[in-house]
């Protein structure tokens, strides 16, 4: 699995990854964590507003900081 934290580095972003990293540990589930800061790769996946989270490449969140708990539902729901 690969989860793509999607902006500009602002705390917003670092917040999401933050969630994103705790409810990896939380189920126990190992992921490669990439940091897209790149405006046109963002705007590639369709983004208009950040931060923004996909997971294998699907956008599952935009525009607010996902919680640890949506993050964590998602990743049970479709990947475990």
């Amino acid at each position: 699995m690969k989860i793509q934290i999607l902006g500009t580095g602002c705390p917003r972003c670092k917040q999401t990854e933050a969630n994103a990293r705790e409810a990896l540990k939380r189920l126990g589930v190992e992921a490669e964590i990439e940091k897209v800061t790149d405006i046109n790769k963002i705007i590639d996946f369709g983004v208009v507003a950040t931060p923004a989270l996909a997971i294998d490449g699907e956008v599952k969140f935009s525009g607010k900081i996902p919680t640890v708990d949506e993050i964590e539902s998602v990743i049970k729901e479709e990947y475990i």
